[in-house]
Formats: structure tokens, C-alpha cells, sequence
């Protein structure tokens, strides 16, 4: 085994790996994949110094991709704006006086005037004529996904955007439920991306005071039913009272101003607010999901006590402007003891008191490094490595960048038992391509379908889990068959929106011979580090005539060098990271 220089680890206890392996590992694990020339840039600034960097990401410009991501306005807008420009199908139909058939008709000439003002635009091409055709709520996400996937491509804070991606998944929110679908894109600019590097207590309590996440577990409903009863009464005794002025007057019954719904009187508002209580969804997945663990030694009484601490953390009008927002008239006073801990503040410091005390107890610092070390080290991480990084976490309070720091300047993060151990999530996979490939995305639109046809469609992650860091949820037939699919596409320049030059990948030398077509390709995407059998499987493909095209009245081989690419992207060592 070679000895590393110095210059080039540093500090990194690397004894197991080459200096190539090692540069290869980090640009695959704390980023997603080299470009051309990555591996070299590596080299030249020593890894030590790249990792660095990418532990402090506001060191990096990342002013290009800012630029790039101008081109999805919903990036931008608040979820107020986001109602109000896309508002949902129902609501807008009522707003305008129409049917939903109607209102459909609506949108569909929305979507064919879009189309054609695009299709004037003498460079248009395909993918922007598919983004035109995405009206309405659905553009939300759809930008959401693309900025997503740019972030993953074009950003040179790729540690970071692998953080954005982990805790999001952490902290997951299904952008099908409901109202939420107006609320994510908020919540991944401002309770995720600003704490990827942080402190965990204050991406914790950003995550719980999201609307959300609040909406997504349901906490936006949960009140103090003693609370919730007295308020109602009192609302109904002054709806009473007004109404026997407004009577005088000449005002029916049930007009008062502000009562729950025209036609409907007070008592029957006041049946269905009573029915209001304590939901203990978000109480249980704090810490089941987002703190403790499930072996964490909580027990039901706790998860109740939690649910009663966060009553009245709701959201202001989720469909119309949708805001955190404190009502101390539905929350639970008094006594609630969390993991024996009593909390009896008062007030919205019963909720923040007990996520703080989460935030920073020893079974979160140990949940918090496994899941970490799971996603960046093995699916099984060494359980040593885990209990000092857990040991970081406690004594750092939390300090995310230090338990990643204490992870990888680890000798397990760096052993060859490490080296490619991981599959690479579908998401993964398309970044790492797109990368790979040094892909022109001008539309992402279709990168980010085929990321949902390999069975990882962005935001739609219905359990509050969210994806699966392990191999085994994405290795089977169908999915590896759907990957090398995808690299043909992607390789062949097949997929709309995005352009790849294989020429000055490969070099022009390289057209008209197979053999070395193949041989840049390994070196281009994989570094030539593959195995043999893996080597003699894709020179048995050389002679597929689809790759090879020869004629009997033309002498030249035409080689197909995107079929042979998109095979050595589509092998075993491609996938894994």
C-alpha cells in the first residue's frame, strides 16, 4: 500500500486506501460524485484541506448556482404568494364563480397559451415545452424538485446539499397531504438549509415550528380539550349576546360576522369544536423519529405529556396565509412531566423547553450519530464510531459539523471494508450521473421524473420516515434494470432538457475504436477502479452490434460511445458510493 503524503491527507487517518481510492470515497460520500476533473482538483488542494472547506460552506462562492436557480421563481415566494399565484383547484373555482369543469377548461387553455408562447421562442426546446405544460400547484414542486436537483449538480457546497438532503428525509414532510404542498417550499429554505451545518436544537425547534411539519403530524389540531371547551363556550355566549343586539335590529340568527359558516349556528359550531383534543401524532414522532429513537426509553405517558407541552403550536390559516402561530387559548397549563422532567412554564415555553431537553438528552445524541454514520458510512455503522461521535455530539451540544467532523477524520470512515459499502439512493444516482457526465441540465424536468420512475419520486415520501438509507430497499431486478436504463438515456442524450458531449469526455481519438472508448469511459466515470469480472462483462458487450456499426460499402466503425457509457455508469461499482 502506497503511503500518502502529507500534503494530501493531512490530518485524515488514511492507511487502507490509495491516494486515488480515498479522493474518489470523499467526492462519492461527502458530495454527490466527481465532475471531470474533480478527482484532480482533489489532488492538486490535498483532501484535507477539500474537506475543510466543505465543513465550512459559506467559504465556498456558490454565486453560479444562485444564478441558476433564478429560473424557478416558486424558489423565492412565500407560501402566502405561493396560494395566491397557484391556488388550489376547488378554491380558485369558488373565487371565480365557476364549476371545477369549468374551471379545468380554465386551466387547460392556461396551459396551451403557455405552450405556445414558448414554442415562439426560436430556441425552445422540448423540456421547456414540458415545463410549460405544468400549471397550477403541481409547478411548485416540480420547480422544488429541479432546484433540487441543481443544488445536487451544479453546487460546489456538495457536503451541504448532501446535509439538505439527509435531514430532510430526517425531517420528512409529504407534499401530498393537504395544504402542505403551498408550505414545502418554505420549509426547505428556511427550517432546513440555514441548520444543515448547525446546531441540532436549533434545526429541531425550526422543523417543529414549521407549518409544515405542524400540518404533516397534525400538531396544527391538537388543543387542551378542557382549554378548547371554555373557549368555545365563551366565543358561543358572545355570539348570543351580539346576535340578540343584531336581532333587535332586524339580523337573523347565525349572520353574526364571523361565525364559522353562513347558515350555521352557534350550536352546531360549537358541536364540532368540541370534538377537538389532544393529537399525540407529532408528540410521538419527536421522538420516536426526530430525537430519541424508538429504543429511546420513552413511554406512552411521556408521548402524552410531550403532545400536552406543544398544544396550541398551530398554523394561521393554512389555506389562505400560512404562518406558525402561538394560541395560548387552546394549550395545556399546568403540570406535564416529559422523561421526568416536569414542565410547567406556561405558555408557548412548555413546547420549546421540552424539544430543547430532547434536543440535547444522550439517546438523541446516539440516535442522531447512528442515523449519520448509517447514511455516510455503512449501513451498519461500527458501533465505536458511533459511541464517539455521540460522545462529540454531547459534548459539542449538538454541533452538527463536529460530529461530522469526528466521523470523517475517523480511520473507520477512511477502511476498505467502507470503500463503495453504500448503494446509491435513486436521487443519488441521477446528481452523481448528471455529474459524471458534466450533463448541460438547462430543464431538469425529466431528471427529476426518472429520479420518481426509479422509485424515489422527490417530496412524495408518504411515512414521516422518509426514504430508506439502506441498500436493500433499492437493490432489486427491477430497479437495477430502471438504473442502466437511465444511464443509457442519460449517456445517449436521449433525456430531454439535458445534453452531454461525449467527445470532449472521451476525446475524438476514441470514436472509431470500442476497446478505447471503453478504457476512457472507466477511467472518465470510475477512475478505472473496477473489478475484473466487472471489466470482462462490459468487453463482452463491445461486440453487440448495436454498439459496433459496421456496413460492407463503408470500411469506418461507427462506435456508439453513449451505449458504451451509459454501461460502464450502469455497473455495480457506479452505483455504489
Amino acid at each position: 500500500m502506497e503511503k500518502l503524503s502529507k500534503a494530501f491527507k493531512g490530518k485524515l487517518p488514511i492507511t487502507e486506501l490509495t491516494e486515488d481510492e480515498a479522493a474518489l470515497h470523499a467526492l462519492n460520500r461527502l458530495g454527490y460524485g466527481p465532475r471531470p476533473g474533480d478527482l484532480d482538483n482533489v489532488r492538486r488542494m490535498g483532501l484535507d484541506k477539500w474537506i475543510e472547506r466543505q465543513l465550512h460552506p459559506d467559504s465556498i462562492d456558490d454565486a453560479a448556482l444562485d444564478q441558476r436557480l433564478t429560473a424557478y421563481p416558486t424558489l423565492a415566494m412565500t407560501s402566502q404568494e405561493l396560494l395566491e399565484k397557484y391556488p388550489p383547484e376547488n378554491q380558485a373555482a369558488k373565487k371565480q364563480g365557476l364549476t371545477k369543469e369549468e374551471y379545468k377548461d380554465q386551466m387547460d387553455e392556461k396551459r396551451r397559451a403557455a405552450v405556445a408562447q414558448v414554442k415562439q421562442v426560436s430556441d425552445a426546446d422540448r423540456a421547456q415545452i414540458e415545463l410549460a405544460k405544468i400549471q397550477g400547484p403541481r409547478r411548485i414542486v416540480t420547480e422544488l424538485s429541479m432546484g433540487k436537483l441543481d443544488r445536487a449538480v451544479y453546487s460546489d457546497r456538495q457536503l451541504e446539499a448532501v446535509m439538505e438532503d439527509f435531514w430532510f428525509n430526517h425531517f420528512n414532510v409529504f407534499e401530498n397531504k393537504g395544504a402542505d404542498r403551498w408550505m414545502l417550499t418554505a420549509y426547505v429554505r428556511e427550517s432546513i438549509r440555514p441548520h444543515t451545518m448547525g446546531k441540532f436544537q436549533d434545526l429541531l425547534l425550526a422543523t417543529a415550528k414549521s407549518p409544515a411539519m405542524l400540518f404533516f403530524l397534525d400538531n396544527w389540531l391538537s388543543a387542551d380539550p378542557l382549554a378548547s371547551k371554555q373557549y368555545q363556550q365563551e366565543m358561543a355566549a358572545r355570539r348570543r349576546r351580539y346576535q340578540g343586539i343584531f336581532m333587535a335590529g332586524g339580523y337573523p340568527p347565525g349572520t353574526f360576522p364571523g361565525n364559522p359558516m353562513p347558515g350555521v349556528g352557534a350550536a352546531g359550531a360549537k358541536a364540532k369544536k368540541q370534538e377537538r383534543g389532544i393529537n399525540e401524532n407529532y408528540g410521538r414522532e419527536v421522538m420516536e423519529l426526530h430525537t430519541l429513537g424508538v429504543d429511546g426509553g420513552y413511554t406512552q405517558q411521556d408521548v402524552i405529556a410531550m403532545a400536552k407541552c406543544l398544544t396550541g403550536w398551530t398554523v394561521k390559516e393554512p389555506r389562505k396565509d400560512p404562518r406558525f402561530f402561538f394560541d395560548d387559548r387552546i394549550h395545556t397549563n399546568g403540570k406535564k412531566v416529559v422523561l421526568g422532567r416536569t414542565f410547567n412554564y406556561g405558555g408557548m415555553k412548555d413546547g420549546e423547553e421540552a424539544l430543547k431537553m430532547l434536543a440535547n438528552e444522550t439517546a438523541t445524541a446516539h440516535f442522531i450519530s447512528t442515523e449519520i454514520a448509517r447514511h455516510f458510512v455503512s449501513d451498519n455503522p461500527p458501533a465505536a464510531l458511533v459511541d464517539r461521535m455521540a460522545q462529540t455530539f454531547a459534548s459539542s451540544h449538538g454541533e452538527i459539523h463536529e460530529v461530522l467532523k469526528t466521523m470523517i477524520y475517523s480511520p473507520e470512515f477512511w477502511s476498505r471494508e467502507t470503500y463503495r459499502a453504500k448503494v446509491k439512493t435513486p436521487f443519488e444516482l441521477a446528481a452523481s450521473t448528471a455529474r459524471a457526465l458534466n450533463s448541460q441540465v438547462s430543464v431538469p424536468v425529466q431528471l427529476a421524473q426518472w429520479v420518481g420512475r426509479m422509485g424515489e419520486p422527490l417530496f412524495q415520501c408518504q411515512p414521516p420516515t422518509g426514504y430508506s438509507d439502506k441498500a436493500e430497499t433499492w437493490v432489486n431486478t427491477g430497479s437495477l434494470l430502471n438504473r442502466l436504463n437511465f444511464a443509457m438515456t442519460l449517456a445517449g442524450g436521449k433525456m430531454i432538457g439535458t445534453s452531454v458531449d461525449m467527445e470532449s469526455l472521451l476525446g475524438k481519438d476514441a470514436t472509431g475504436d470500442p476497446q478505447m472508448v471503453l478504457a476512457r469511459a472507466l477511467d472518465v466515470f470510475l477512475d478505472s477502479q473496477v473489478a475484473p469480472a466487472t471489466h470482462e462483462v462490459l468487453e463482452q458487450r463491445l461486440n453487440d452490434p448495436q454498439i459496433v456499426q459496421a456496413r460492407l460499402d463503408d470500411p469506418v466503425k461507427h462506435v456508439d460511445e453513449g451505449m458504451i457509457a451509459g454501461l460502464v455508469l450502469g455497473a455495480p461499482e457506479f452505483q455504489r458510493r
